[in-house]
């Protein structure tokens, strides 16, 4: 069986190849991130066009998933330095009034004014995901004079965070309105919102998105968005764990308690859960992950998290094809070796419609006697997804016709993509139909027991309403 718990790779100048993405995909990765940080809406596009034809050619479905670019706060540049080193008891000044390309040993611009209004003298400012720190020494003629605490490589555009929070900036910027508009007219599956604040972040793009169906996945990486964190889940698709910045903001040593949280949330909600940032980030240069990452990678697939997420590591690392290859068996091997149980309660204590009781049926069966696998024939998706947040080793295979269902269903742990080319509309052929695929797979054996879950419209959006157990081989036929 393969892993349970999917693997998101971030395209980048390492992996933008029709080769590079094939030999991927080959090797584990579910789901394909573009970042609108580093990456154009056009190029955006043409990446969209290869991945689905790769896709095609291998009849593999795979998700696309594009990350908003957010609004973050940056130095600018520095005229004619790369970088600069900051030593720790010198002073330093922010200045918004500098030009882009004018920092010096002294100073450096910044992308945004506002950042004043929410500083007062004392506060701490971290930069380069914290290896800088700065202290607030006065505040001026916007100017923000500060004292190095801790020094380093300062590189143009690094982002500025304030130690606990409190910087409070718009959620979705025009850029970002702009872009999303852009993407409306490209296949894609999901949209990770950056530096979502509140439900109001998730809202703004639900109106522009309109009725297309999109995965909205909120990245988490704003204290804001912690005491927000219940009304957030609700309206999104998903959560994304950012501990990059979000732990610049709560302090390292408070992430392993938040991620656990986060994880439990999104599960007790119904929602996708992603953890993402540093997961195999000395595998950018070496082709073995540390002893840390292995653990950090199993502790987060033991916690029952849908995914996990490679940034640097597969978008301008050395060795991406090594990160997935490595990734796959961590995650394999802390699937079958986890004899943890997770408890986690669900928000709403009744089933809210009749395709839900039938996919919490269908587990609750199969974990209960000797099934061996479920299919589930699906149109929207939804019944797979209500399967997969209850922990369970029984595999899931969802099929169904529809192109971009049989991609969004990629991201969800426990579950494996079919794609059908047509749909047997005579129950007793589709059940035929359903398990010469499975034994195709490899999935099931003559003997096995299936639990087939279908609606008596086939091809209808939530007609789920039939749960079947077959014994492979002994079909009725009629």
């Amino acid at each position: 069986m393969r892993k349970r718990t999917k693997i998101i790779a971030t395209i980048g100048p390492s992996t933008s190849s029709s080769r590079i993405i094939s030999t991927l995909i080959k090797e584990g990765t579910d789901v394909f991130r573009i970042n609108l940080s580093h990456t154009t809406i056009e190029d955006t596009s043409n990446l969209i066009n290869l991945l689905k034809q790769t896709s095609k050619k291998l009849k593999r479905p795979v998700a696309t998933m594009v990350d908003l670019q957010g609004q973050k706060i940056r130095i600018m540049s520095f005229r004619s330095k790369k970088f600069v080193n900051l030593r720790a008891g010198d002073d330093f000044v922010l200045d918004t009034s500098l030009k882009p390309d004018s920092g010096t040993q002294k100073t450096v611009g910044l992308t945004n004014k506002s950042i004043i209004r929410h500083l007062d003298v004392g506060d701490e400012l971290l930069l380069s995901d914290a290896l800088i720190k700065l202290e607030v020494k006065d505040i001026s003629n916007g100017k923000i004079f500060c004292r190095i605490l801790r020094g380093g490589k300062l590189k143009p555009y690094q982002g500025i965070n304030k130690k606990g929070g409190g910087i409070t900036m718009q959620g979705i910027t025009a850029k970002d309105k702009k872009d999303l508009k852009s993407l409306m007219s490209l296949d894609i599956d999901y949209i990770a919102v950056s530096f979502v604040k509140n439900d109001s972040d998730i809202r703004e793009v639900k109106k522009i998105v309109g009725k297309k169906p999109l995965g909205i996945i909120a990245k988490i990486e704003r204290s804001e968005a912690l005491e927000n964190i219940d009304a957030i889940a609700k309206i999104s698709d998903g959560l994304l764990v950012a501990r990059g910045d979000l732990g610049v903001e709560i302090g390292i040593e408070q992430l392993p308690a938040v991620q656990e949280m986060l994880v439990s949330k999104a599960i007790s909600y119904n929602k996708i859960v992603i953890v993402a940032t540093q997961m195999m980030e000395s595998m950018i240069h070496s082709r073995v992950p540390t002893r840390a990452e292995v653990f950090d990678v199993a502790n987060a697939v033991t916690s029952g998290v849908d995914a996990i997420m490679l940034s640097a590591e597969t978008a301008i690392g050395k060795y991406p094809v090594d990160v997935i290859q490595e990734a796959c068996r961590i995650c394999e091997i802390a699937e079958k070796t986890n004899r943890k149980t997770k408890k986690i309660t669900q928000k709403n204590d009744s089933f809210i419609s009749v395709d839900q009781t039938i996919a919490m049926s269908a587990v609750y069966a199969a974990g209960k006697s000797n099934i061996k696998a479920i299919a589930a024939l699906t149109e929207t998706g939804s019944t797979p997804l209500w399967m997969s947040r209850i922990q369970s080793t029984i595999p899931i295979y969802a099929m169904t016709k529809n192109d971009r269902t049989s991609r969004r269903i990629c991201l969800l742990k426990g579950v494996y993509s079919i794609k059908l080319e047509q749909i047997e509309y005579i129950h007793a052929k589709a059940n035929q139909q359903v398990i010469d695929l499975m034994l195709e797979k490899g999935a099931v054996k003559k003997g096995d027991f299936v639990i087939i879950t279908k609606g008596d419209l086939m091809g209808t959006s939530g007609g789920t309403n039939a749960l079947k157990i077959v014994e492979v081989g002994n079909l009725i036929e009629v």
